[in-house]
């Protein structure tokens, strides 16, 4: 059992709800309204045009940071903000090719054979020769199995999503999801049925953005308002392409802030309770002074449709990134050397802080080690931000430039401490020895599983009794003995033969223990328990 999965969210790992990017329903209605243009460009030249066309060095992007009026009687129409801001507001359309499947793999399946009437000393795979006809009239339709021809034919897909226009000769800032592996890019501006071939100038994964290019003029930029000033109840505007229906507006308040949905590396998404749905990805979120204070990404829902339950990425970080990819085509952050987690009820305890991030593990020679830094310490400044949790540190220092050196306040034995570091530059094997589980000596049972805490919430949304305890499995590896004889995702553990499980802590501490290979599980699915049991030595 991996116990750094342990950290993973319980939550999104239950299966109760499904975290839908709302960049990809509608798309069959679009693809067939979708007439003419030129031929889909390669993933290749789309790169190489975009990196033709150059950096620009500086987006100067407007900026309005006054605080948002929250004394101002309630409007009883919006109108006229909505007219003013609309036109930032653009449709975003790409297309790829999918790979057809290939088909050979359909020669082993018995059904498939029995009516095509091949004969079973034909099943092996290895076999080169296509089958003979033998005379009956149905063979002649089969494929031909180990034939490259039985490759069925590449399709065209085609998304749609949202955009905000950022400058007015053309730049573009939309979700990285809404054109990730796209080979053509075109961008609408409002009603318009004219489409912009659209450049991509840079890309962020890491918080889902995209910077696009259209050679055009005189566009209406969005102002950017400041979402660090934003308060849960403000109420904001929801601007985009819901289902490829054309431009809608929809109204909520920020239900919250700060939330990570484990969806890529730095998150600190808006809750809203406006109305986002599939396209509405890449759009605007605005406060009612017209502001652009989030970039519409994702939804929670059981259906992948509108739940009241949206996320947006705040202004703030948008406006960071997208300078960032305009000047230079990729984001620098800032690394630390530190491994964080979170605070919970026992740790509180522990060391005298509710808020905070832990350090379990500080990187040999990396800037915390130089710093001083030790595992056991509490971060909980940086620069004079005050640091929420785990994530929130991870967040703060991803947007501080490389080489910059900062304030860092922790808390060691009760003691408040501060000392300085200069920031390394984050790379991906940065990324991997802070994300990455600890080397571990595959010993025990259940290598390769991970569990998380039965919250209040999962506990409510699997029907759990009070007087079960256990575990929830947060990922669990495909090839493993466990997920190939019905362990999976969502399964709450309740006992590791026949020893009731209490926490996360004994569970690791009793795969651990456990020798195998043979053994008993007690798991909590569709509303019941039930005995599953393994054999790690199949």
């Amino acid at each position: 059992m991996n116990p750094r999965s342990t950290t993973l969210s319980a939550l999104s790992a239950a299966v109760v709800f499904a975290l839908t990017c709302a960049a990809t329903a509608g798309l069959t209605a679009w693809a067939a309204e979708a007439k003419g243009g030129k031929a889909a460009k390669s993933r290749k030249a789309v790169a190489e045009t975009a990196k033709a066309d150059g950096p620009r060095a500086d987006l100067n992007l407007p900026v309005d940071a006054k605080p948002i009026n929250r004394d101002a009687a309630d409007r009883v129409s919006y109108a006229h903000i909505v007219k003013r801001t609309a036109p930032s507001v653009v449709y975003v359309f790409s297309t790829k090719t999918v790979r057809g499947q290939d088909m050979s793999q359909l020669f082993n399946d018995p059904m498939f054979r029995r009516f095509f009437n091949l004969p079973d000393d034909e099943i092996d795979p290895d076999a080169a020769p296509a089958p003979r006809n033998r005379g009956n009239n149905n063979r002649k339709n089969a494929p031909q199995r180990n034939n490259p021809g039985n490759r069925g034919p590449d399709r065209q897909q085609q998304g749609l999503g949202s955009g905000v226009v950022i400058t007015a000769d053309g730049y573009i800032l939309t979700n990285n999801h809404v054109i990730d592996g796209a080979d053509d890019v075109r961008v609408s501006l409002g009603e318009s049925n004219k489409r912009f071939e659209a450049k991509v100038v840079g890309r962020d994964p890491g918080t889902d953005l995209a910077v696009l290019k259209i050679d055009a003029a005189g566009l209406t930029p969005a102002v950017f308002g400041d979402s660090e000033k934003l308060e849960v109840g403000d109420v904001v505007l929801a601007i985009g392409n819901p289902f490829g229906v054309g431009q809608s507006v929809s109204r909520g308040i920020v239900s919250a802030l700060s939330r990570g949905m484990g969806m890529g590396v730095f998150e600190d998404f808006i809750q809203t309770d406006a109305a986002i749905n599939p396209g509405n990805s890449g759009g605007a979120l605005l406060d009612t002074d017209g502001r652009l204070i989030g970039i519409n990404s994702a939804i929670l829902s059981r259906s992948g449709g509108f739940a009241g339950v949206g996320f947006a990425i705040p202004a703030n970080l948008a406006r960071s990134v997208a300078t960032q990819l305009a000047a230079t085509g990729k984001v620098e952050r800032g690394f630390l050397g530190v491994r964080p987690q979170a605070l919970d009820e026992a740790l509180t305890a522990q060391f005298g802080t509710e808020r905070g991030a832990l350090l379990s593990e500080v990187t040999e020679d990396s800037p915390a080690d130089k710093a001083g830094l030790k595992a056991g310490d509490v971060i909980v400044k940086i620069n004079g931000t005050e640091i929420r949790d785990a994530r929130h540190l991870l967040l703060t220092v991803s947007q501080i430039a490389p080489g910059t050196k900062v304030a860092i306040g922790y808390l060691r034995d009760g003691k408040a401490v501060t000392t300085h570091a200069t920031l390394a530059r984050r790379d991906e094997a940065a990324i991997a020895r802070e994300e990455a589980p600890a080397p571990k000596k595959d010993e025990g049972i259940l290598n390769g599983v991970g569990v998380g805490p039965v919250t209040p919430d999962v506990r409510s949304q699997a029907g759990l009794p009070a007087r079960f305890n256990g575990v929830i499995v947060t990922a669990i590896e495909p090839d493993t003995p466990a997920a190939k004889q019905g362990l999976r995702e969502g399964d709450i553990i309740l006992e590791i033969d026949r020893r009731p499980l209490t926490d996360v802590d004994q569970a690791v501490k009793l795969s651990e223990e456990i020798k195998g290979p043979k053994f008993l599980l007690r798991i909590w699915r569709n509303g019941a328990p039930t005995f599953l049991a393994i054999d790690e030595s199949k």
